[in-house]
This record gives C-alpha cells, structure tokens and sequence, in this order.
C-alpha cells in the first residue's frame, strides 16, 4: 500500500514538473498569410515572416505562454487564403492573422476571422473597404490603403501640371480601389480622366496597355498596381519613352523595393507615398540594421508593419489577460501606438491606425551615397489628413452608432 501511494505521489510530482512539456501551456500563435513566391513576394513574403519574429523576441512570453509565428503562402487566391486560415483557426490554434497581402485574400480572411472571433491586421492589402463597408469588430487595417496613397500622389501630380491623366489598373479588388480613388482626388485638383485600362494580375507584356495610354496623350500615366508587376510596366514604359516624350509616370503604390529593383537611372524623380522609410530616423535605422542583417534588404512600410502590428497585439493581449478576440481588440482600440515607425498612432472606431503618411521623391544617382540611399521624404501628413475621415465612413460599426 505505502509502495502504491508513493508512486502514486511520485508520478504527480513528475506530472507537475515545469520541465515536462505536456504540463506547458500551449503556444500563442500568431499567423503570417502571404505571398510568398508571386509577384509580391519581395514586398511582403518572408520580409514579413522576419518582422513578426523580431517583434516576438523583443516582446517575450506573454501571459505565461510562448509566442509562435507561423507562416504560409497564399498563392494569391482568396479560396486558399480561407482554407490555410481556416485550418489555422479550427486546428491549429492561431489567434491572429497578419501580412494578408492582395486585397481580395485580405477581404476574405477578413471576413472569416471576424465570424470565427479572432483578430486579423491587414499590414499588406490596401482595400479601404477593410475599414469601410467591410469593417469589423476583430479586424484591422494598420499600414496603408488605397484613400491614402490617392490622396497624396494623385493630387500631387495634378498640381505638378500634368491636368490630365490616363490609369492603368490591375484586374482585381485593389487596382479597381486604387483607381477608384486616384480620380477622386486628382479630379478634385482640377484632373480630367481622359481614358483607363485594366490589366491581368503578373502580366508579362504591357506593350499593349502602354500604347493605349501613350495613344490617350494624357499628361500623366497613373499605375495602380504594385509588386513585379509596377516594376516590369515602369521598365517597358522607360523603353517606349514614354516619360521623355512628355508624359509623366506616377505610380500610385511604389516602395522602397520598387525603387531599388528599377534602379536610379529609371526611377529618379518619381514620387511616392509611403508610411515608412528605413533612414528617417535613428529608430528606424535601428530596427532597419537588425532585419537587413536577417534579409539582406531593408524593410518597407509593410514588412514594418508587420512587427508594429504584432508588437501591438501582443501589448493588447497582455493588457487584457486574455487572448478572446473582442476583450484585445478593445485593448487595440484604447491603447496609443508607440514604436519606431508610429508615435501616439490611434486605432478608431472602424479598425484603421491612424498614422504619418509621407510622400516621397526618388533620389537622383548624384544624390544617391550608397544602394539603399534612395528617397528622400518632401511632405509628411498626420493620420487625420492622410485617411478617410469618418464623415464618409460606410463601416456599420459607425453608420450604426449614429443611428
């Protein structure tokens, strides 16, 4: 008898053992759902899956558990996308989805975490429906939409003189967003559309689309398309001339990747606009150091994102004590945003940070000290200038509070 209640006692004691991994709590998982081998792979991909893990070391444990990142590739489908997050969220334990770039994978996943009550925080697709008429409780847009960047170069290039505009658009959710919104605002600069054209996703050939635009004589191009695809239409634009027989280029989704793949020589003088950019400051360096020592590149605004919006997160999970969706998206909500590439940021009502936006002006080789030196920042707009205001806002979550 003694024998059996001494083993008994002693096969508890090994139970109880922190060292025993069955006795652990399981891991907080946090999800990377990206493009990791098409033509946004080198904007988000896995610049994003090193950001969420930077931000993990910095941050630790929380609540006793371990954080984990995990990563998968969406292939640029929504039905994928909803399949990898749903596993997630079903078997998998993951809590929260971040990266979600391509609009219509992000729309989707958005979707389906809000009606499985988990967080997901679109550092990559720029829908401003995410925030608008498809905004939700658990759901949040934290880097860049496509009002923004409207609102910033396509005014600017208007005034610039180029009066008229002829838009080349990718054929899916974001290129019909981004347009959608580049006329908004360069007709409200005294712009007149003089014609548009849509183009298929990872295109190879846009002689034809180039012609149509050269065809239209409109002073300026607007491309509303981003990753390899802006790179390789800017490259056969740059072939055809086009900016040397009059017609400007702006590219209304461009970043600090874009810039460096197309080179100086093709890309000087182009403006952009961006959330974020590697030598603004000693913070941004900082952290800029550590991911280039990881990817051998710097970071643009969503690879930072990514760390800013998984920092945030874990921040609200700790806040609230608990990894209930609703419980951390109101921590989200109530508390500011503070870290190298956010000060005081505000997350409001309809999911959106609110954060600087700056445009940009691509260097000239002369300019230029080294490979990475290549932007220079000529306006900067606070989150209440940048974004949509919530006086045009069609998310339920605020049309139905004024009711």
């Amino acid at each position: 008898m003694r024998q059996s209640i001494g083993g008994l006692l002693l096969a508890c004691a090994i139970l109880l053992s922190p060292g025993i991994a069955w006795s652990e709590q399981p891991s907080l998982k946090i999800g990377v759902l990206e493009d990791m081998s098409g033509p946004y792979a080198d904007l988000s991909g896995q610049g994003s899956v090193i950001a969420a893990r930077l931000a993990v070391e910095d941050f630790g444990p929380v609540l006793g558990r371990k954080v984990e990142v995990v990563a998968a590739d969406h292939s640029n489908k929504a039905d994928t996308a909803v399949g990898i997050a749903k596993r997630w969220f079903e078997a998998d334990g993951v809590e929260m989805i971040t990266g979600l770039g391509n609009s219509a994978v992000s729309l989707a996943v958005h979707g389906l975490a809000a009606s499985s009550n988990k967080i997901d925080i679109v550092t990559a697709g720029g829908a401003g429906d995410l925030t608008g008429k498809a905004c939700s409780p658990t759901g949040f847009h934290w880097v860049w939409d496509t009002y923004a960047l409207a609102k910033t170069v396509g005014t600017a290039t208007i005034r610039s003189g180029a009066d008229t505009y002829f838009t080349v658009a990718v054929d899916y959710a974001f290129g019909a967003a981004m347009s959608r919104d580049a006329s908004r605002f360069a007709d409200a600069a005294g712009g007149k559309a003089v014609g548009s054209v849509r183009t298929p996703l990872n295109t190879a050939d846009y002689s034809s689309f180039i012609l149509q635009a050269q065809g239209s004589k409109a002073k300026a191009i607007f491309i509303a398309m981003a990753g390899q695809d802006v790179i390789n239409f800017i490259k056969q634009a740059h072939e055809f001339q086009i900016t040397e027989q009059g017609q400007k280029l702006a590219s209304l989704v461009a970043f600090v990747n874009d810039v460096h793949a197309l080179g100086l020589n093709v890309a000087q003088g182009l403006l952009l606009s961006e959330a974020f950019y590697w030598d603004i400051d000693e913070n941004t360096r900082a952290f800029s150091k550590r991911f280039y020592t990881a990817a051998k590149k710097m970071p643009n605004s969503m690879q930072a994102g990514v760390y800013s919006a998984v920092k945030h997160y874990l921040t609200a999970v700790k806040a609230a004590g608990t990894t209930d969706a609703k419980q951390v998206a109101a921590k989200m909500r109530e508390l500011p945003v503070n870290d190298f590439m956010t000060t005081n940021g505000r997350v409001r009502e309809d999911g959106r940070l609110l954060r600087d936006f700056y445009l940009f002006q691509v260097k000239s080789r002369a300019e230029s000290k080294d490979e990475w030196d290549l932007m220079k920042p000529i306006q900067k707009l606070t989150g209440d200038e940048a974004f949509r205001p919530l006086s045009e806002s069609e998310c339920p979550l605020i049309t139905n509070a004024k009711k």
